[in-house]
C-alpha cells in the first residue's frame, strides 16, 4: 500500500476534515502520513517546489524535509495559482463559502481608509487573504508577515497599525480590544456575487488520475465520518487548536466546513475561476496556467 504525505493546518476545520482519513476510520487503498503546519508554511513548502537536497533531514524522524514537495497539501488559492504545473486541485477538502472571509482589524483606527500607507500584519504573502487585500485597493503595501496567531497580539500591543486576520481570529478579535475595519469576504461577495475561495487541497499530478480520484473520494468520506462522529474527533481537534473554547471551535468548523468542502460544484469552480481571472488581470498572479483539475 502506498503511503502519501499529506500537509494541512492545525486549525479545527482541517483537523475535522482529515481526522478519519489519518486515523484509519475509513477504508482506502493508500495510507497517509500527516504533516501539520500553518497555512503559510505549507504555501512556502509547495512554492519551493524542489525535492529534499542531499543531506537535508527532517526535524522529526520519518517526516519530509522542509523543502520536499508533499504528495497532497492544503494550500491558499493565491499560492495555488503558481503551482498548477505540478499540482492539480481536488474538488473535496477545501475552504470556500460565504460570510467567512478575512478581516482587517485595528486597535487605534476606525476606518479602512485610515490605515492606507500604515503598517499591516499579514499571515503570509501567498495567502488568499493577502491576495484579496491586493485586489481591494492600493496603499496597503507596508506589510509585516507574521504567523497568523501572532497578528492579533501584535496589533493589540501597538507593534503594527492593523492586522489581516484569518481562521479563529474572526471569532476572537474583540477579545483583544480590536475593531473590524473591513470584511474582505463581504467585499468580495458584493463585487462578484460569488462565494469566496480561501483554501484548497492540491495533489501531485504525477500521482496519476486513479490515485487522485481515490484521494478525492476518501477526503469526502472522511468529512462524512466526522459529521456523523463529531464527539470522536474532539480530542484530536483540541490537541491542535489555537483556541480551546468549544463555541469558537464549533463556530469555526460550522463556518469553514460546508457543502463546498464536500465538492466545489459548478458554483465553487466559477468562484475560483473568477478569483484567478481578477488576479491575473490585475497582474498579481501569472496570466497563463495549467487546468485546475486533473
Amino acid at each position: 500500500m502506498n503511503t502519501l504525505t499529506l500537509g494541512y493546518s492545525p486549525c479545527p476545520n482541517d483537523t475535522f476534515i482529515f481526522y478519519a482519513l489519518t486515523h484509519g476510520r475509513i477504508p482506502a487503498n493508500f495510507a497517509v502520513r500527516e504533516i501539520l503546519e500553518d497555512v503559510e508554511s505549507l504555501n512556502s513548502r509547495a512554492m519551493a517546489g524542489r525535492p529534499a537536497s542531499t543531506g537535508e533531514t527532517a526535524a522529526n524522524a520519518g517526516m519530509p524535509a522542509a523543502g520536499e514537495m508533499l504528495d497532497l497539501t492544503k494550500i491558499s488559492f493565491h499560492a495555488a495559482a503558481y503551482l498548477l504545473d505540478n499540482y492539480c486541485l481536488l474538488r473535496s477538502g477545501g475552504a470556500l463559502g460565504r460570510g467567512c472571509g478575512p478581516l482587517v482589524v485595528s486597535r487605534d483606527y476606525s476606518d479602512i481608509e485610515d490605515v492606507r500607507g500604515r503598517s499591516i500584519a499579514i499571515p503570509g504573502r501567498y495567502t488568499t487573504a493577502q491576495l484579496l487585500l491586493m485586489l481591494y485597493g492600493r496603499g496597503f503595501d507596508d506589510v509585516r508577515v507574521m504567523q497568523f496567531d501572532r497578528i492579533m497580539p501584535a496589533v493589540a500591543g501597538g507593534d503594527v497599525d492593523a492586522g489581516l486576520i484569518i481562521h479563529e481570529g474572526r471569532f476572537t478579535y474583540q477579545n483583544y480590544g480590536l475593531k473590524k475595519l473591513l470584511d474582505l469576504g463581504e467585499w468580495w461577495e458584493k463585487e462578484t456575487g460569488a462565494p469566496i475561495p480561501l483554501g484548497c487541497i492540491l495533489a501531485k499530478r504525477s500521482l496519476g488520475k486513479e490515485t487522485v480520484m481515490a484521494v478525492e473520494d476518501a477526503i469526502r468520506r472522511s468529512i462524512i465520518y466526522a459529521r456523523e462522529n463529531r464527539a470522536e474527533c474532539t480530542g484530536y481537534i483540541k490537541a491542535h487548536a489555537q483556541e480551546m473554547d468549544d463555541s469558537v471551535i464549533d463556530g469555526h468548523i460550522s463556518l469553514y466546513v460546508n457543502s463546498f468542502s464536500d465538492d466545489f460544484g459548478e458554483e465553487g469552480v466559477r468562484a475560483i475561476e473568477k478569483l484567478f481571472s481578477m488576479a491575473s488581470e490585475a497582474g498579481v498572479i501569472p496570466a497563463k496556467r495549467a487546468p485546475l483539475f486533473f
